[in-house]
This record gives C-alpha cells, sequence and structure tokens, in this order.
C-alpha cells in the first residue's frame, strides 16, 4: 500500500498573551507608563511579512500584564502549543508574552511539551505605541526562528539573541536587551532573517510531567522564601498555618551563594520537611549552580532559579 507522504511544513502559529509588546501609552515618548495587553496578536502581526513558504495564523489565548500570569493561562498555553504542534502542516509555535514572568513560561513549556518542533517566545521592552518599538523586530526574529529547518525545543527570541527556555533569564529593568542565559549562553542569534547557531537546539523535555496541562486546578500551592541577613522562620511558620484553602506543600528557598542559609530559616524549614512539606534550595546568585555536599539535609536545585525550581517543584507535586 503506497503511503502518502506528510504535507509540507508550511504554518507558523503565533499565540498572543499579552504584555508590554501589546501594550499602549498615551505619548509615543512614553516608554514605561503604558498599560500592557491591549493590541490584539492579530494587528501585532499587521506590517509583517512571513518568511517565504510560511502562512501565519494568529490566535488569541490571553490578553494580560505578565506579572499576573496565573496557572490557567499556562494551562491554557500548554493546551493550544500542544494542539497546533500536532498539526502534521505546522512548523512551529510562536507566543507573543510580557518580560516579567517570559522566564517561567518558557520554563513551565520547556517542562512540559515533548515535541520536536519549535515553540518560540518572543517579547518587547517597549509598548506598541512607542517612537521606535522593538516588538516588530523582535517577532520577525521569532518567526525565522520557529520557521527554521531543524529548529526544536522552546526558546526565546528578544534583542537578536535567541536564548533555551531552560537557562533564559530576565536580567535587566530596561535595556532593550533584557535577557541572558547564565553560565550556558545563548543558543544562536538571529541576523537579518537567518538563524546562526553557537550550541545545539534544546532538546524537548521529557514527557513524563506533560499531564500538568490537563492536570484539574488549583494545582500544588508551592511558595519561594528568601535568605538574608537576620532571617528568621517566622514566615515559614505562618505560611504552614495560614488555615489558607490550598495548604502549602512545597517550600523554595532562595538561598545565598552555595545554597547556605541562615540558620533559623534552615531550623524551620527542617521543620517543615518533617512535617511533610517538600522543600528545595535555588541559588540566589544570577550564575552558577548549588554544588551539593554530603551532609546537606535539604535537597537543592542544581543550576535553577528560585522562580524556576518553583516551576519544578508544583510539577514534581502535580505528579505525585
Amino acid at each position: 500500500m503506497a503511503i502518502s507522504p506528510l504535507p509540507e511544513l508550511r504554518r507558523v502559529v503565533v499565540l498572543g498573551t499579552g504584555g508590554t509588546i501589546a501594550g499602549k501609552a498615551a505619548s509615543s515618548g512614553d516608554n514605561i507608563g503604558y498599560t500592557a495587553g491591549q493590541v490584539g496578536v492579530a494587528d501585532l502581526l499587521g506590517g509583517i511579512t512571513a518568511p517565504e513558504g510560511v502562512t501565519l495564523v494568529a490566535e488569541q489565548v490571553a490578553q494580560l500584564d505578565s506579572k499576573d500570569m496565573s496557572f490557567e493561562t499556562w494551562q491554557k498555553l500548554g493546551q493550544r502549543c500542544a494542539h497546533w504542534l500536532a498539526q502534521p502542516d505546522v512548523a512551529g509555535v510562536v507566543i507573543t508574552h510580557g518580560t516579567d514572568t517570559l522566564e517561567e513560561t518558557a520554563f513551565f513549556l520547556h517542562s512540559v511539551l515533548s515535541s520536536q518542533k519549535p515553540v518560540v517566545l518572543t517579547c518587547a521592552m517597549r509598548p506598541a505605541t512607542a517612537l521606535s518599538p522593538d516588538g516588530p523586530q523582535n517577532v520577525r526574529d521569532a518567526l525565522a526562528v520557529a520557521s527554521t529547518t531543524g529548529a526544536g525545543g522552546v526558546t526565546v527570541v528578544c534583542a537578536g539573541t535567541v536564548h533555551s527556555g531552560k537557562d533564559v533569564q530576565k536580567v535587566h529593568t530596561y535595556s532593550l536587551d533584557a535577557f541572558a542565559s547564565g553560565d550556558a549562553g545563548p543558543i544562536g542569534y538571529v541576523e537579518e532573517g537567518v538563524v546562526r547557531l553557537v550550541r545545539a537546539w534544546p532538546d524537548a523535555s521529557s514527557s513524563a510531567t506533560s499531564e500538568a496541562v490537563n492536570a484539574p486546578l488549583p494545582w500544588p500551592r508551592v511558595e519561594i522564601v528568601m535568605s538574608h541577613a537576620g532571617a528568621s522562620g517566622q514566615i515559614i511558620d505562618a505560611l504552614l498555618r495560614d488555615g489558607a484553602a490550598e495548604p502549602v506543600r512545597g517550600l523554595v528557598l532562595a538561598a545565598t551563594g552555595n545554597g547556605t542559609l541562615h540558620h533559623a530559616l534552615e531550623a524551620a524549614a527542617l521543620k517543615a520537611q518533617g512535617a511533610g512539606v517538600a522543600v528545595l534550595r535555588a541559588t540566589r546568585c544570577a550564575k552558577g549552580r548549588i554544588l551539593p555536599k554530603a551532609d546537606d539535609r535539604l535537597r537543592d536545585a542544581g543550576a535553577l532559579t528560585p522562580v524556576k525550581a518553583r516551576i519544578a517543584l508544583m510539577l514534581e507535586l502535580l505528579g505525585e
């Protein structure tokens, strides 16, 4: 029996979630006093030419300021990504997103999507109404990555640089080039619509946690507590007795240096762990990773930042 060939990969789906890239300000000279998430994704694509041989499909998943990102939006975004990636004629997905929680969304999608096709998040540091907005070029670059032969995994494209969804961090409050990839460094660069790789595309994550995109809400509650000079265990104690409808099931400790903790905070964390709360240490440092010691009594998150460690722990608890 003859086997029909798969259709040529020719569609790139652009999912909008709001953010600064979709923001509006009263004046074109105002780059900070804007309201995020005002422009629809279809309008953001206006005037942007698709790469040769590619048809664009726009879909609005959410319309919010990414500082207000929710589990509900993550779940819907994961479901829509999975839906479109399963279509044989879809080459990849681009997501327009706010910069504030972009690294969290990227890490979440990296953790739950198993498709080999590319998922590319992009953003802007200036609103759509700015005199010189950066969003259109970032979208063009993201489309170039999503339609590049051999591209795969979850990536982030900003200011011409391609970052892995696992490694990316927002490192600047205002600069157009606001993201970095820590010790790992960028995956590559987009130069006049052409991707130049400097290391391999990220592997698709294991499908072991992909059930999260369909898991009923609420997801396990995991809180972050920072260790600092003069810290105490009172915040942990309060979290454990706050009487909320959804009790705390996990704690991520934003630790100093190589995963060290103020002794009072550590004592409270060990008490919480003894009571059945999952505890994970992550370093506050922007670079490096926690090197484990034989006498550690609390697990460490390796190179994950506190916000990414929180997602990893939440997914771990969700799988139990």
